[in-house]
């Protein structure tokens, strides 16, 4: 990979070049003019992970940059600081390599150390070691953990130890309202706050008159859409393969007092057989899927997007509120869902700035 240059006074410059982009691929759909979410042009990923790089007795964080002519040949590049994260990060990474350096329970064999952080400030760093660690390292670890004012969990092979919690809880206002969210430690979160907030206030802006009808979300991961959406419908079903995410979504709805979701455990494949009564099971029954009137459907896919099945499944929907990690796959997919529907909203979130990467919204409604 490359590592991001971060250079703020050009970041409207390289923001345009990927509206121009987007613009450009998708015209052959005909979409409305392209809505563009700016990112803070520094110090927006709340969650990183680098390795740590022992040489003689110094100590430092590094990434690995790949050779473009030679994929095989990766460089190290040392990291003093890191403007693509979030300050909270950049304060603590000098700070704790200050804390370990001359610590040899808690230096020894440290090879990765992994950030997440919240726009508030609350930290959970995670060690990890190619060696067991215990309780004299246990030991250490809290002391450490009390100096920097994070909370610590150390991993190794086969091992987990949470000093306190494995979880940070992001806060986020949207639209006047503050939702709350369990971010669960090695699982998946939107890594750019500011722009989550931006995709969570387009989603439902573009879902606002829905509450006659039922929404129906795939990939729900940790309940990110789901919490925020769930006031602008009657009921919501959202379904995720991931079990800890699953746990999560559950856990966030209970923390906003959110009643109208159910949350179950299935991939996106299967619940698209058990909608079509093709598959069955006590669970899918405890869904009483016929007492549903599923007008909206919400897919945030991986980026390799949706199989043709799938999207012709979508089909079935009077909207579809499309979130693509992937321009590609979302192209390829928009060829199969525009046979049907047309797309009335198109958003681009800089998720990744100084990167190629785009995040997408569309909004499809089914023609007349």
């Amino acid at each position: 990979m490359a590592i991001p240059v971060v250079d703020p006074a050009r970041y409207d410059q390289q923001l345009e070049a990927k509206r121009e982009r987007i613009t450009r691929d998708f015209a052959r759909f005909t979409p409305p003019p392209l809505e563009v979410y700016p990112s803070p042009p520094s110090h927006y990923r709340e969650r990183c992970e680098f390795r740590l790089w022992h040489e003689g007795d110094d100590l430092f964080y590094a990434m690995f940059e790949v050779d473009p002519e030679n994929p095989k040949k990766k460089s190290v590049v040392r990291l003093d600081d890191y403007p693509v994260a979030s300050r909270r990060i950049n304060a603590l990474m000098p700070a704790l390599l200050d804390a370990i350096r001359d610590v040899p329970l808690l230096r020894r064999r440290l090879f990765q150390v992994e950030f997440l952080t919240t726009l508030a400030g609350e930290a959970l760093v995670t060690l990890i070691y190619h060696r067991p660690l215990d309780e004299a390292w246990e030991a250490e670890a809290r002391r450490l953990q009390e100096t920097l004012g994070v909370m610590i969990i150390g991993r190794s092979r086969k091992q987990r130890l949470v000093l306190e919690r494995d979880h940070v809880w992001e806060r986020l206002e949207v639209e006047g309202r503050e939702f709350v969210y369990q971010q669960v430690e090695n699982s998946f979160t939107q890594p750019n706050a500011e722009i989550c907030r931006s995709m969570l206030t387009w989603a439902r802006e573009v879902t606002r008159d829905s509450r006659d009808g039922d929404l129906v979300e795939l990939y729900c991961g940790n309940g990110n859409f789901t919490v925020a959406l769930a006031e602008n419908f009657r009921r919501v079903l959202a379904t995720e393969i991931s079990r800890t995410s699953v746990a999560c979504a559950r856990e966030n709805l209970a923390a906003n007092g959110i009643d109208n979701v159910t949350v179950g455990r299935m991939s996106a494949e299967e619940f698209a057989q058990a909608l079509k009564g093709e598959k069955g099971g006590r669970r899918v029954a405890e869904w009483a899927l016929d007492d549903y009137d599923f007008t909206t459907v919400l897919v945030d896919p991986p980026r390799a997007g949706l199989d043709e099945a799938s999207c012709r499944q979508l089909g079935d929907h009077s909207h579809i509120v499309y979130i693509s990690c992937n321009p590609e796959s979302l192209s390829d997919n928009l060829e199969i869902l525009c046979e049907t529907h047309a797309i009335t909203r198109f958003a681009l979130f800089d998720q990744f700035p100084w990167t190629h990467h785009c995040e997408c919204g569309v909004l499809l409604e089914r023609r007349s």
